[in-house]
């Protein structure tokens, strides 16, 4: 593979893993809102990126490229062993299947035989646009077919399938569901990270450059959730970006001599800029949708805020001042991020070692995940017991 999918690769193994349970939790307080006795959810379909794979890059990726995730530390803290998360433990629809009483999500070129409770079509490094765009305007040489809209085709693909075994599992006869399918189903359609601008960024691309892509990722977007809603999807999450320029990957790529490109929490102004014009944009689509299909119910999840209210206070998070924005496993370095010493990558030519350090300043028991920036962890307690009130 090319620089630009290495880079990328290496983005979704260390750096912003530790936004993830964040996100889970986030994502249980928006769904609070529908989750009465009245409306449970009996299956659930995700797609998206490295946030929520819970299986597919390593699948997809393995013949073409490098790989560590399929290595400890990955899976250990909860699974015992490499799932192909990219994480030491649970993944955000791991955290939201548990909260309904959901199987955890069979990804999908796992070839599952059971697809009655839902099915996991994300892979790490997913773009919303497709891969063609990128190598048509020489932003990225080699990228995976795994875009949005490929994932979408899997799901139309698998439905008469999918459909079939719900009617099974509800004592239905085949075909009868088939109109109401996906009536108590959850879908969750990403991007997260938003692919598509990293491999902007890493194109070396200006900020204007970026920025003007962003019409088209939301539009992909909302496209994918319009989809959805015409196949019968009632109930859909849709994430919103995080602040992008706050990750020890980000600030470490992109690491300024000048002090005026950072904010006062230490992040870089110009990648969190896109990020929030990005969710301004996505909202109002948002909002479009929900007057064309007012049956549907259609959630924006806001993950930008949350990190934004840590970043900005983290003793009373229970943060040591000045390693908030370091990983907790990484290669060294003022953020702990180091390209050739990445968790699970064997020892490099130039010998850079992988630094693991306790993520102290937190209450963690060991079922937990633990992620390279405590943030994750801290939040976790925090908003959990509010979920669980509401």
């Amino acid at each position: 593979m090319g620089n630009h999918g290495i880079i990328i690769q290496a983005d979704c193994q260390v750096a912003f893993m530790e936004l993830k349970l964040v996100l889970s939790i986030t994502f249980l307080y928006c769904l609070s809102g529908v989750s009465s006795t009245s409306h449970y959810f009996t299956s659930m379909f995700s797609f998206g990126d490295s946030y929520i794979d819970t299986g597919n890059f390593v699948i997809m990726a393995t013949p073409v490229m490098p790989m560590w995730i399929d290595k400890p530390p990955y899976g250990m803290t909860f699974f015992g062993h490499p799932t192909g998360r990219v994480c030491n433990g649970r993944v955000i629809v791991d955290f939201i299947a548990e909260e309904f009483g959901l199987p955890f999500l069979p990804a999908f070129l796992e070839n599952s035989s059971s697809f009655s409770h839902g099915v996991n079509f994300a892979v790490g490094t997913a773009p919303a646009i497709d891969a063609a765009f990128f190598k048509r305007n020489s932003i990225a040489d080699k990228l995976l077919n795994n875009s949005l809209d490929v994932q979408l085709g899997w799901f139309e693909h698998l439905k008469p399938s999918i459909c079939s075994s719900t009617d099974e599992a509800n004592g239905e006869s085949a075909g009868i569901g088939f109109k109401n399918c996906f009536s108590k189903s959850l879908f969750i359609v990403g991007e997260f990270r938003v692919n598509d601008y990293n491999l902007m960024w890493t194109a070396k691309k200006t900020e204007k450059d970026v920025k003007s892509l962003v019409p088209q990722v939301v539009e992909k977007i909302t496209m994918a959730v319009e989809r959805l809603i015409n196949q019968g999807a009632v109930y859909v999450v849709v994430p919103g970006n995080p602040p992008r320029g706050c990750s020890p990957i980000v600030l470490t790529l992109f690491m300024s001599p000048n002090w005026s490109d950072y904010d006062s929490l230490g992040c870089l102004r110009s990648i969190n800029r896109v990020s929030r014009h990005h969710n301004a944009m996505l909202r109002a689509a948002l909002n479009g949708l929900r007057g064309k299909y007012p049956h549907a119910k259609i959630i924006f999840a806001d993950f930008y805020q949350p990190i934004i209210q840590v970043l900005q206070d983290p003793v009373r998070f229970g943060f040591a001042v000045g390693g908030i924005l370091r990983a907790c496993c990484g290669g060294g370095g003022p953020y702990n991020w180091n390209g050739s010493a990445i968790c699970g990558m064997a020892p490099a030519p130039s010998r850079a070692r992988t630094h693991r350090r306790p993520c102290t300043g937190t209450v963690v028991t060991t079922r937990r995940p633990l992620h390279p920036n405590p943030i994750v962890r801290i939040k976790y307690h925090l908003l959990s017991d509010d979920w669980a009130r509401s």
